[in-house]
């Protein structure tokens, strides 16, 4: 196996180990039997678990995260959400995999403090980003940090559907109820 191939494998089997067996669960030395490469090979890559599920949180996530929102391109807020959520349905089993455990790792049931840390991080931008996008949409618009609120508790709870409970979710639906949230936000600037 090339160099490049073997450390894409310790990756995808690292992320399905991880998922089944959470963080303090999951051995090196499985995922070398699972590899089905030795031990130092896989230290020769990584030098411990921490950095193996750090790589993975701190780079694959985050990286599919922003890949996920390049993919939309739209002028409608309706459409760019319906798009992002949408697209979910469509991951591969790595990238949903890996999805899955960047939530697990935000929702604090997985991972160590650093990466806890990490995602507390990311949580406390979660709300100003979607404020900043729907700035144009919600000006003088009354209640509008309720409006980004009950939008971000939708997000999370789609993605939570899709990403972890493996549901399908249709994007008429998906379009239905953000487009139920955002209705009373200046229509005609974005129907």
């Amino acid at each position: 196996m090339e160099e490049k191939d073997l450390r894409i494998r310790i990756k995808e089997v690292a992320v399905e180990h991880f998922n089944r067996n959470g963080y303090h669960g999951t051995t090196i030395r499985s995922i070398a039997r699972d590899v089905g490469c030795s031990l130092p090979m896989i230290y020769y890559y990584y030098s411990s678990k921490k950095e193996l599920f750090d790589e993975i949180i701190k780079k694959e996530f985050f990286d599919l995260v922003k890949r996920q929102a390049s993919h939309v391109k739209s002028g409608s807020v309706v459409d760019f959400y319906t798009k992002f959520i949408y697209g979910l349905n469509h991951l591969s089993d790595y990238d949903r995999q890996v999805y899955r455990l960047g939530i697990k790792v935000y929702l604090t049931f997985d991972g160590d403090e650093e990466l806890m840390g990490l995602m507390d991080e990311w949580e406390k931008g979660i709300m100003p980003r979607h404020r900043e996008i729907l700035k144009p949409y919600i000006q003088n618009t009354p209640n509008e940090e309720a409006v980004v609120r009950t939008l971000v508790h939708l997000l999370e709870t789609m993605i939570e559907n899709i990403v972890v409970k493996n549901r399908y979710l249709p994007e008429e639906e998906i379009r239905e109820e953000i487009a139920i949230v955002l209705q009373g936000i200046e229509r005609d600037r974005f129907s």
